[in-house]
This record gives C-alpha cells, structure tokens and sequence, in this order.
C-alpha cells in the first residue's frame, strides 16, 4: 500500500512539473550566414499559441516542458524543437531551396503557387511541341509568320482563358494575346510581359526564340496588379528562358523630365516619339556616375521631353520637395516651421528598398524618415504636455560645421488613462484595393486596433466605392466580435468615391461626438480618388472645413502603384491629425500596437517651432527637412496658422547644420554690403548659439501657449541618438542627391548607424542597418 501511495504521488508531482510553464527565449538565424531572421513564426505544435522572431532574430514564449517548438519561415526549412527544462533556445535554419522554387513574389511579402489557384496557368513547351508548331507551319506556307510569332502561339490551346489570334489576319502580323478576354473594356488589351523578371514591351515577345524558352506562366486575376500594379490590369506573361540573360542590370540610367527610372521602365522611354523630346543629352559612365552617383553606373540618358511631365505605369505621386539651403544669419536670423510626427516616408522607403525599386527623391523626407525612431527624451514635468530637450555637436559628416538637435516628448498616457473614443474608420474599398497589400492588409492591420478597444470605446465603420455608406453604426469596443465580423466581410470593387465618404465618415463622428472625448476619423486608402472632388486642393479645403468640427483625422496609406502620397500628407496636415504608410504587419502592429495612444490621441495641436540663431556665433544655418512644413516667421504668433500636432508618448525631433562665424564654406556666396540696412550682432549673449521658442495649443483650445529654451554654444560628443539621427539624416540626403552630404558614402552611413544602435529594444534600429547595406548592394 505504501509502494503504491509513493507511486501515486510521484506521478502527480511529475504531472504537475510537466503541466508548469516556463519562459523560453532564443535567437533564429539563417544557417548560410548566422544573420538574425525577422517574422520568423514560431508555434507550439498542435496549439494555437505563439509568437514570432523581431527584427534582431529575438523571441519569447511561455511553454511547458513537453511541448514542441516549431519554426518556420518561407523559403527556410521548418525545424521542430522538444522544449523539455531548456529555458534558451536558438536555432538556425537552412534554406530550403526546393521551396523557393515554388515561391511567387507577392509585392512585399510572399505566396506559393498554390495560393493562386485558377489564377496561374503554366507551360512548358517541349521539344515534340516545337517541332509540331515548325511542321504546321511549313504544312501552311506561312513559315515566316510562325516563326517570328511562335512563342505567342504556343499559348493556343495550352492555357486556359488565354485566346491568341492575328490582330488584323494578315500574314505577317503580330499574333494578340487577349487574357482579359475580347470583351474587355479597356483600349489597350496586351498583357504585361515579365522576361526572366524583368518587365518588357510586348513587341519582344515576338522577338524571342521558342527554343531558348524555359517555361511560360500566366497571371489572369488581381494578382496581376498585386504584384505589378496598373501595368498588370490586362493579365501578366512570366517567360524564363534557358541562359537567365540580365543585361537590364547594365543598361543605362534614364533620366525624363527630371526623374530617374527604373531600369525595367526603360523600354517605354525608348518608345518615346522623336516629336516628344525637346533635348537629349548621354553622359558616360565615369562623367554619369560623378554626377548622378552610383544609380548612373553604367553611364546616364537625360530627356527632357516638350510637355515636361513624362508620366509611365507607375502612378504614385509625391509633393514636389526644394531641398532647404543655408541661410545667412545677418540676413535671416529666424527659421520657423511647424512640427511633424508623420512617419509614412520612411516605412514607403523601405517598401521601395525591399522590392528593389528606384526610390524617387521626391519621397524621401527626411523629417519623416528620423522621426521614425525613438529617442531617449525624459517625460514632461510640470504643466507643459512635452519636454524640451537640445544637443549640439560636430557634423559628422563635416568636421568644420556643427550639428544642432532639437528635440521634442510629448508625455505618455497609459491606455486606460486616454478619454473615451469615438472613432470612425473610414475605409477604401474600391477596386484599385483589391491587391493583397491593400484591402487584405488593411483588414488585419485594424484588427490590432479593434483588440485594444475598451468598453467606454464607440467604433462606426464607412466604406465607399463608387459611392459611400455606413456598415456599422457605433459600436461599443465591448464586441469586438461584431466589428471585426464587418471589416471581414468586406471586398473591393468599383470607383473610388473618397469625398462622399469623408463628408458621411465626418457627419457620422460628429452625431456621435464625445466632449471630452476623442474623436477621429481614421481614413485608410492608397489615396486614389476619381470620383466627386479629387484633386489635392479640393480634398484639403473640405476637410479644412471639417476639421473646425473638433474631429481629428488619421490617414493610412496602404498599397503601391497607384499610392497617393501627396494627397494623403495633404489631408492629415488640414485634418489635425497624423499620416503613415503600412507596407506589412510588423508595421501595423507598430502603429496600431506600440504606438497606439500617439496614434489616437492628440495631446498638443499647432504646435510651431521658431529658432533666433546668434549671428556673433552662427555665420549660416540650414534645417534638414521639414520642406513642406516651413511657415513665415510671422506666422509663429498668428493662432490661425494650422501646425502639427502632437500625440500621446510622441517624440519630434529636428536637425540643423551650422556653420560657425569665420568658417569659409562653398556654400556660402558672397553678398554686397546693404545700403540702409547695418546689421550687427549684440555682444550681450556671446555665450548663447541660439534661442528656441515653443507655441502649442490644447486639443480643445484656440489660443497658444509659449515657451523658451535658450542653447549655450557648448559642442560636446554626439549622443548614441544623434549620432544614429545623424546616421539617417546622410542617409536621406543620399537618397535625395543632396549636394550637402560632402560626398559621403553609404559606408559612412553604416558606421555612424552602429555607433548610434544603442539598446535598440524594438530592433527598429538594426532594421535601418539592414535596409541600408541592402540598398549599397542594388
């Protein structure tokens, strides 16, 4: 009896160590190169719980000693792990190179073949095949026509949907591809061709040899423009061929009308009729590469065309951005400009970078791209919602200027401190959001939002197409089942209606309006309205009018193509409110997850910043970025001047380069003495390099509050976070062919970065490293 009460009780003390959780943590590597994994999803087998590796590899899971780990990541062979009492699990994957055969690129992310069911159709012609198509022809008399179109009729009959005939049925003419199918509406029915990966004319397809075809796929559906945007809208032919040629890669840069192109884009600019250009100059590859940089490489094309607006698929647009140049002091004493929090260039950046596209500069705003990041500024203490925080040292990338830091924390709420919500989302669901990175994207991206709601939150849902509506009329946060049961049930199609739904997304928050609360409409679209007002300056000044409601505005840009940036930084600047770009979860769970307070709840609305250099220690300054956001100077105290706003646990930051009094700088040309004007610098602040002043408004006030910081002129070692400010800054500024960068390099970029890394707690910072050597390798 005894001998079995001891077995009895050792199997329920074994049983309950079994059943006892543990922290397990560890880092994912690839096993070629020992480089840390990102999204990596790491589950418990047989279970839904899990997790997934951050941007530096790192993970953490509770688990129990019997469970088993499993890890899997595309294009890597899945690896299972038995937990038993390890509390450090790190595991390096092997490249599963079978699988990445099999993998279709999917914009930014990824999706096998099979995903595309009815949508992919493949063929493999054959030896037999070729020689059948040659005995026909010969057979037929018209050995000439099926030569030079025997690639588009090796579709006949292969592919279903695919229908392939003579436009004209002539002998001779080229052979038409239709996908779409005869009855399409659109002018121009030729399917997007994708040589070896590369897009090209259709005319090359009848140049091809059959023999030297590897295989041939079809994309029919909305993977089509998923992947390659309007250019795909007729259907997509993949074509690989048996020697893999890549001569795009050396082809030269074209420069149109001021723009650069991509390289895969050049085939439409050699279309270009002779009547369409007014100059065309060829520049070499040493005289290309010194003057447009390592893009012109193997050597550069200007055009400029007589119209001047050359326009090719790609129809994202960006605000025209004029680089800021240095400002005497003697002259202009006074830089103004209002705050940005907005951080939709850096992540559209990254999506450029990652699928290996031309970043055109006028994306690129560095403001956006520095504060992107995290800085380490202290909570406000006192009654002023943020801290005021200043930094000067050398610049680095300029031993002879100085680099100012300005910086801005606006305090932190915890989420159950934030007032009651009433948030409308309003939602894109036109056609042009049918791509998985748009609507699909966008629904997952508001299911992390939805997850955080309180009870006291109310969510109403508008949608519009061709025209708008209202799927959910408010809703409190305790249901989030009903919410999340409306966003699922939407699909995309028709035209895009944005101003009828701003005017009923706006009508429907302002019925439901909280006092004291917050409330925000939440606008998420690639920006593309054609229907109703549509242009920038009709859509800013409805929603100029809207915003004297007291209803902010956030605005989600999701999806490429057709991305409407400028449109959608317009709208968020009148709205009061913030813009971001989402190109992946990750992205979403920063937004929606970390960041949610600042996303939701303004602490500070206009707020402007005015800086007074000292003209005894600063000769000339300039503020990098923040282009699109100057103000005049007498604008800082006029309260009707629209500014930023700033949000819960938001930072701001702002870089200036100085150049110091006596310092001789090409930049800097000479300037006859005035006539009725002396200035002269008083000596009674020598020890003072510039003054800061601060004006802001309470989110439900409509007079500014001001305060003052004041900058000795002390340099000291640059901080971890304004060496790695200073890291993106350079990089921006090489994106922009800035000619202040002082002919750095990426390389400089890159150290500078690592001396910047710090904690890097969210690994965002690591991220940049990465995006930085992969851009040094395109």
């Amino acid at each position: 009896m005894k001998t079995l009460f001891t077995f009895i009780f050792t199997l329920v003390i074994s049983t309950q160590l079994i059943a006892q959780e543990h922290l397990v943590t560890g880092k994912v590597t690839a096993a070629d190169d020992y480089l840390p994994l990102p999204g990596v999803s790491i589950v418990v087998k047989g279970q839904t719980k899990g997790t997934t590796t951050d941007f530096d590899g790192n993970y953490q899971i509770k688990v129990k000693t019997n469970d088993v780990l499993v890890f899997s990541y595309v294009g890597y062979v899945t690896r299972q792990v038995l937990v038993k009492k390890q509390n450090t699990i790190s595991v390096a994957l092997e490249a599963d190179h079978q699988a990445l055969e099999e993998v279709v690129v999917m914009g930014y992310g990824s999706q096998t073949r099979s995903d595309y069911t009815g949508a992919v159709s493949s063929y493999r012609p054959t030896a037999a095949d070729i020689r059948r198509q040659k005995k026909k022809a010969y057979h037929n008399k018209l050995a000439n026509q099926i030569q030079s179109n025997s690639t588009q009729k090796s579709l006949q009959g292969q592919v279903a949907g695919v229908n392939v005939g003579n436009s004209s049925g002539a002998p001779g003419v080229s052979s038409q591809i239709l996908i779409r199918g005869i009855s399409s509406i659109s002018k121009n029915r030729e399917p997007l061709v994708v040589i070896n990966g590369v897009p090209t004319s259709y005319s090359k397809l009848s140049q091809m040899d059959p023999k030297n075809i590897k295989a041939i796929d079809v994309l029919k559906d909305a993977a089509s423009t998923a992947i390659y945007g309007s250019r795909g809208s007729n259907g997509v032919i993949l074509i690989s061929t048996k020697n893999n040629t890549k001569s795009i890669e050396k082809a030269p840069l074209y420069i149109v009308d001021g723009k650069p192109i991509k390289k895969e884009n050049n085939y439409i600019i050699e279309s270009l009729a002779e009547s369409d250009i007014d100059t065309k100059i060829k520049y070499g590859k040493g005289d290309a590469k010194d003057k447009f940089g390592k893009i012109a490489k193997h050597g550069c094309i200007v055009i400029t065309t007589h119209q001047g607006n050359f326009r090719i698929d790609n129809n994202e647009s960006y605000a025209v951005i004029e680089e800021n140049s240095f400002e005497r002091t003697s002259l202009s004493p006074l830089s103004t400009f209002s705050i940005d929090v907005d951080k939709a260039s850096y992540s559209n950046i990254r999506r450029m970078i990652n699928n290996g596209v031309t970043v055109a500069p006028d994306a690129v705003k560095i403001e956006e791209m520095i504060n992107y990041f995290d800085y380490k500024y202290p909570q406000p203490v006192g009654q002023h919602p943020f801290s005021i925080n200043t930094e000067v040292a050398k610049t680095p990338w300029y031993n002879e200027t100085k680099i100012v830091k300005i910086g801005l924390q606006g305090k932190t709420y915890d989420n159950d401190e934030l007032p009651p919500s009433n948030l409308t989302f309003l939602i894109d669901v036109s056609g042009s959001m049918s791509a998985q990175n748009k609507l699909p994207l966008l629904k997952s991206a508001f299911r992390l939002l939805v997850n955080q709601l309180r009870e006291k939150d109310k969510v109403s849902i508008v949608v519009y197409a061709g025209a708008a509506g209202t799927v959910l009329e408010p809703t409190s946060g305790k249901n989030k089942e009903k919410i999340l049961q409306a966003l699922n049930n939407l699909n995309a199609g028709g035209s895009t209606a944005g101003g009828a739904g701003i005017n009923l997304a706006y009508k429907l928050a302002e019925r439901h309006f909280k006092k004291n609360g917050n409330n925000r409409v939440i606008l998420a679209t690639d920006g593309d309205f054609n229907v109703g007002a549509s242009s920038d300056k009709d859509m800013t000044a409805l929603i100029e009018e809207k915003r004297k409601s007291g209803v902010f505005l956030s605005v989600l840009g999701f999806g490429y193509g057709n991305y409407k940036d400028s449109k959608l930084e317009a709208l968020a600047d009148k709205g009061n409110g913030n813009h971001a770009y989402i190109d992946n979860m990750q992205e979403a769970q920063k937004v929606f997850g970390k960041e949610f307070g600042g996303t939701l709840f303004t602490i500070a609305k206009d707020v402007k910043i005015q800086v007074e250099f000292n003209p005894s220690k600063v000769q000339a300054y300039r503020l990098i970025g923040y282009e699109n956001r100057m103000l005049e100077d007498e604008d800082f105290i006029d309260d009707t001047k629209d500014a930023g706003e700033l949000g819960s646990g938001h930072t701001v930051t702002a870089l200036y380069e100085v150049i110091p009094v006596g310092v001789t700088s090409e930049y800097l040309k000479e300037v006859d003495d005035l006539k009725y004007t002396k200035s002269q610098a008083t000596q009674d602040f020598s020890d003072e390099l510039f003054t800061v002043k601060f004006r802001y408004k309470r989110p439900d006030g409509d007079k500014s509050i001001e305060m003052v910081h004041v900058q000795k002129d002390e340099v000291k070692e640059a901080s971890e976070d304004l060496k790695f400010a200073s890291a993106v800054a350079l990089f921006g500024m090489q994106l922009r062919q800035s000619k202040y960068d002082n002919k750095s390099t990426l390389e400089d970029v890159l150290i500078l970065a690592s001396e910047g890394r710090g904690d890097d707690e969210n690994g965002y910072r690591s991220e940049f490293k990465r995006l930085v050597a992969l851009y040094q390798n395109l």
